[in-house]
């Protein structure tokens, strides 16, 4: 028997269409929201942060999805809506919003197989499981992977030192909040399941412990507080 090819369901142009209407819709969020939405004043829960977040996990997605033999049409599909509702609905319901807007979206642009839709939607709906991911189809899998891995790394770690402004913290305060990324990398490693992801999450890890040995040595007086780890092994002193 011969290896059967199956033809994606979703064209370059229908996708793109997706893209812009997820962005229309983020930012239609924040506007019909009084005082600009909650906690706008935050970047990181702006419409274009979020935007740019789903777009990060839509390219991890779908790199993890190729590498572990997912469907990648449903795993970038739902992860292009997965945060859709996070600017409007409360963060234990938005989830499920997200799955409602996907699936109304769906049926109504595009001649969808039903169960197309409903693959996406259900991983959309599931992408705030805290339970073993093992227990997930592999498509959902891929898009929590992905969207644990965007808040560690370099990205992460921007946002983290981005945060002291708005919290009135000097520079000096930088390595504590560099630890914080770190934390969340070593609970990133310990959740996923795929290779792929573990690797993704070893690689960032070590970048930003790396950011935060050169942060010591560069500015007095800022001493670690926690023994280098061995992600950090191989980092030479030149």
């Amino acid at each position: 028997m011969g290896v059967e090819i199956r033809e994606s369901p979703v064209s370059d142009e229908e996708f793109e269409a997706m893209r812009v209407f997820v962005h229309d819709y983020l930012a239609a969020s924040v506007e019909n929201e009084d005082e600009g939405g909650r906690m706008r004043w935050y970047p990181w829960h702006s419409a274009e942060y979020r935007f740019n977040h789903i777009l990060n996990v839509v390219d991890l997605s779908t790199k993890i999805a190729r590498k572990e033999g997912a469907n990648v049409d449903v795993t970038r599909v739902a992860a292009l809506f997965h945060d859709i509702a996070k600017l409007e609905a409360d963060q234990d319901v938005h989830a499920e919003a997200g799955a409602r807007i996907a699936r109304e979206y769906l049926r109504a642009h595009g001649d969808y197989p039903e169960s197309f839709v409903e693959e996406v939607c259900s991983a959309i709906a599931d992408h705030s499981y805290q339970g073993d991911l093992a227990d997930l189809p592999l498509e959902t899998q891929c898009l929590i992977e992905a969207d644990v891995l965007d808040k560690v790394g370099a990205n992460g770690t921007a946002l983290m030192l981005l945060r002291m402004g708005y919290e009135s913290r000097t520079h000096m305060d930088a390595a504590e909040m560099v630890d914080r990324v770190i934390e969340r990398g070593y609970d990133a490693r310990e959740r996923v399941e795929s290779d792929t992801a573990e690797s993704i999450a070893h690689k960032r890890l070590k970048r930003t412990r790396w950011f935060q040995e050169w942060l010591e040595m560069e500015v007095s007086e800022m001493a670690a507080d926690d023994p280098i780890d061995d992600v950090a092994t191989g980092m030479g002193d030149s």
